[in-house]
């Protein structure tokens, strides 16, 4: 019986359209912070240092197709402050209704920087 309710379910979530990323603004915080990571880890090994970069640039482009699939930010509680997580760092974005606005890039052991999240 549970083989026959999947075989619609997944019949129709592939008919679906897909989504359309909203636009990424990137701050200038969370550029210098992608510039101060990829710098960081590129002191022992430049391609790693690109490659770390470039996944957390997916991370968020991923995230523009489905905003709210980042978790809201615990020091914030907003709904519009969003956060995913690769490996050890948070990208912290705001959601709004046309773009997403990546505020900051950082280590996860780290509290949530002062200034990054604006208070509007």
């Amino acid at each position: 019986m549970s083989a026959r309710r999947r075989g619609p379910a997944r019949a129709r979530s592939g008919a679906q359209s897909p989504r359309r990323a909203l636009t990424i603004r990137w701050t200038d915080r969370a550029r210098n912070d992608l510039v101060e990571i990829g710098d960081f880890i590129a002191r022992d090994n430049p391609d790693a240092a690109a490659r770390w970069v470039e996944m957390l640039i997916k991370a968020v482009e991923l995230a523009s197709t489905f905003p709210p699939s980042g978790r809201v930010v615990p020091e914030i509680d907003r709904d519009d402050i969003r956060e995913i997580i690769r490996h050890s760092y948070r990208i912290v974005y705001r959601v709004s209704a046309e773009a997403i606005d990546v505020l900051t890039v950082f280590e996860g052991h780290r509290l949530l920087p002062k200034g990054a999240v604006p208070e509007d």
